[in-house]
């Protein structure tokens, strides 16, 4: 009785209900001038006899302790914030940088691999004197070489870079906007002619932007460098002063033509195959081995899809060149015609193919293989990079 005489407010909250509980320790606490009796009324357990006659304890400084956290739960469960326009839009641009980094790093090794290949089949694609084989393949590697030197294996490569990286940057960017375009596969649903078009609509954006340097590529791989073309810049101006502007674009309707059989043959194929392993095997992204067999595989569809209108674009572009032995084809029709009639189907509109068939499926599985593993890497640096700035 002393003791509850002595703190009558604490007297006072024993007959109190639950509710006015809390409510008559904070006032207790907050009147003390001291920490003394701030710590008295914060220790103190009260006693509440239920209907059974049984007590609970509860101490008021559980009682706010709970008062504190419960704001805190309710702001842990609310959702979180979407994220504003300018993340979203950072998100995207990094996005594209990323493919375009990874289709030029691609399609630099896929080339610079199959250089001396390119070089020779561009030069048996323009001549029809001299049937092709593969051991006139290797006597004309080893002419190259005993004459010119290894590089010259590799002669013409700075103008297959400098129209090989914008061009595999564009091609594979551009390919992955015309899926986000035409919804290629959206939601799981297998969109077949949509993924061809959005392959041929790829090829047709990077061949458009990047055909002078195709054409130029194609003029040094046939002439040695002192009879020729010592550099890519003397390509451009031998050709702007002694034929014209319009020499750069000549042979783009075929290669138009061409691109889109090939690039549609090619991406289709790649897609449909990843397509089929992640249905069978449950993994959408197969290890490089099997993206090399893939990227093999839609290689050679598209350059068997395409070859006969690569033979053409070849001799248009090539045929300047060729001036001397009369061999001038002014139009695709034209030069069709002259193919056919002279050398025939398979010596002619697929003269050379054994060789795409060896080279293309190299080049496509490498650049293929290539940016998915680039893009993957980058990606994952990219979301890490945004982590750290997020923390």
């Amino acid at each position: 009785m002393s003791r509850l005489l002595e703190k009558p407010n604490i007297a006072m909250s024993i007959k109190s209900t639950g509710s006015q509980l809390s409510s008559t320790v904070a006032t207790t606490a907050t009147g003390a001038g001291t920490a003394a009796a701030a710590s008295a009324s914060a220790s103190t357990d009260v006693e509440d006899e239920d209907a059974n006659g049984k007590h609970h304890v509860t101490s008021s400084s559980e009682q706010q302790t709970s008062a504190i956290e419960t704001p805190a739960n309710s702001v842990s469960t609310s959702p979180s914030p979407s994220p504003s326009p300018s993340v979203r839009t950072n998100t995207s641009i990094d996005q594209v940088v990323i493919s375009l980094v990874s289709g030029a790093a691609a399609g630099a090794l896929a080339k610079t691999v199959i250089a001396p290949l390119d070089r020779t089949k561009i030069n048996f694609q323009i001549r029809k004197d001299v049937p092709f084989s593969f051991r006139a393949s290797l006597r004309y590697l080893q002419h190259t070489y005993a004459n010119e030197g290894v590089l010259a294996l590799w002669r013409g490569n700075s103008a297959t870079m400098a129209r090989i990286v914008p061009y595999a940057a564009i091609q594979f960017t551009a390919h992955e906007q015309w899926r986000r375009i035409l919804q290629v596969d959206k939601d799981g649903s297998n969109t077949k002619l949509r993924r061809f078009v959005a392959g041929s609509l790829a090829g047709i954006t990077s061949q458009s932007l990047t055909y002078p340097l195709d054409l130029a590529r194609a003029r040094m791989a046939v002439t040695d460098r002192y009879t020729g073309y010592r550099t890519l810049r003397q390509v451009f101006a031998k050709i702007w002063v002694e034929e014209g502007p319009r020499t750069l674009y000549r042979g783009y309707w075929a290669t138009v033509l061409g691109v889109i059989p090939y690039a549609g043959t090619s991406f289709f194929t790649y897609e449909t195959l990843k397509r089929e392993y992640h249905e069978m095997v449950g993994n959408n992204k197969p290890n490089t081995l099997v993206s090399l067999a893939f990227g093999a595989a839609a290689g050679a569809a598209g350059q068997t899809a395409s070859y006969p209108l690569d033979i053409v674009r070849r001799r248009m572009q090539t045929m300047r060149v060729n001036e001397a032995n009369n061999e001038r084809c002014p139009t695709i029709l034209e030069t069709l015609l002259k193919i056919y009639r002279e050398e025939g189907i398979k010596n002619g509109f697929y003269k050379g193919l054994s060789m795409n068939w060896l080279k293309g499926p190299i080049a496509v599985g490498i650049s293929f293989s290539t940016y998915d593993l680039i893009k993957a890497w980058l990606r994952e640096l990219s979301h890490l990079k945004r982590g750290r700035l997020e923390d």
